[in-house]
């Protein structure tokens, strides 16, 4: 659904960009983040691209260069909305609710300020936006996708195995609806105490 992670950082060990791609990377968090301080002031669907160019100082072919629709500005980002290398590093006799719980914390406290400032804004538009949801539904399907191919390689069974997809389907859904209570419980919502809390509902089997 959302990742921790937002565009504006490089994990380490990532290799240094160019002059070129800095360049880039700096265009698109100007046209996001023109982005967002529109949808805040007017919202999503009074705000054309025009606008967001003119706000971003760019032309409208550079918006659509960058984000081909309206709605990658809020959903295309640099980051794996299901950290696979991170997955891959935990214990393999871990349990995946933990492994995911894991990667999914580390992520949350390497987020700056403004990161964390983006994503708020992102699930809110996730959640408003009729458009951007339905845009949502289909990355969350590649992500369980990808998830079941970790679970996969774990347990030696095939990736299309229904029991991988309803393990990853339903962590999917479940770091989505912390994410969704963490924007509706306000400034003073813990999140990552929301990913704790929904991590041991599945760890305990569903159980009341």
């Amino acid at each position: 659904m959302v990742s921790a992670r937002t565009s504006a950082s490089s994990p380490p060990g990532t290799p240094k960009l160019g002059l070129r791609e800095r360049k880039k990377l700096q265009t698109r968090q100007a046209i996001r983040r023109a982005a967002y301080r529109l949808f805040a002031e007017q919202g999503y669907d009074a705000t054309p691209v025009d606008r967001i160019a003119e706000a971003a100082d760019v032309s409208p072919s550079t918006v659509f260069r960058y984000f081909p629709t309206k709605e990658d500005i809020v959903l295309s980002v640099k980051y794996d909305a299901v950290p696979a290398a991170g997955l891959r590093a935990r214990p393999a006799d871990e349990p995946m609710v933990e492994s995911m719980r894991q990667v999914t914390v580390e992520a949350l406290r390497g987020l700056t300020a403004e990161e964390r400032g983006e994503l708020v804004q992102r699930v809110r538009l996730i959640r408003e936006v009729p458009a951007i949801r339905g845009r949502t539904a289909e990355n969350t399907a590649r992500d369980a996708a990808m998830l079941a191919a970790v679970l996969a390689e774990r347990s030696g069974r095939p990736d299309g195995d229904l029991e991988l997809r309803v393990i990853g389907a339903a962590i999917l859904a479940a770091l989505q609806e912390a994410m969704l209570a963490w924007v509706e419980g306000g400034p003073e919502a813990d999140l990552e105490a929301l990913v704790h809390g929904t991590m041991d509902v599945l760890a305990r089997g569903l159980t009341l």
